[in-house]
């Protein structure tokens, strides 16, 4: 999956679960945390396998339940700890969307596995031979049901959003008004 189809999948499951744990909308700090929890995965793993090479795929160690599971679990606490529990909630939706989506496509026999789930207590394939291009891996997802579901996902996360405020977009213009030059 492509981050922008991490990223709706995980605000629709935030959404989800804040509306039955709160019955309100997300708030703007924790959209922003599980932004990065969505992402966390493809920007440890992508790096240290396409580029570094120590790792055999860009889909095994933060993409794995034996790391990102007592990640999330830390993250909770740190942020409990600061009265910030929300915070660890929305990095661990973020975080553990990403990684069960990316296993999706076993389900319906799609190319690829779920190996990456218990790496490295199960290995996983080498198929990656340095960084894939955008456009090769755009060539590639074109036909691809999974990958055309990314915008539909990404459309009803966006008219969600919208609804609930654009919740997390205010604390980016506070810290952009906060760095941006006066006139004077």
């Amino acid at each position: 999956m492509w981050p922008l189809g991490h990223v709706a999948v995980a605000y629709l499951c935030y959404a989800l679960a804040t509306r039955a744990r709160f019955d309100a909308p997300p708030a703007h700090v924790p959209v922003l945390v599980l932004v990065v929890g969505s992402q966390f995965p493809d920007l440890v793993d992508k790096p240290l396998a396409w580029y570094l090479g120590v790792i055999p795929t860009g889909r095994t160690l933060a993409h794995s339940l034996f790391l990102i599971v007592p990640l999330s679990i830390a993250v909770y606490a740190l942020a409990s700890h600061y009265d910030r529990s929300e915070y660890g909630i929305a990095f661990a939706i973020g975080a553990l969307s990403h990684v069960l989506v990316d296993a999706l496509p076993v389900l319906w026999g799609v190319e690829g596995s779920a190996n990456h789930l218990l790496w490295p207590a199960i290995p996983v394939e080498e198929y990656e031979q340095g960084p894939p291009t955008v456009l090769g891996l755009l060539r590639e997802s074109m036909g691809d049901p999974f990958f055309l579901s990314e915008f539909l996902l990404a459309a009803i996360a966006v008219a969600l959003w919208r609804r609930h405020g654009y919740p997390g977009l205010e604390p980016l213009y506070t810290a952009l008004d906060r760095v941006r030059p006066t006139a004077g």
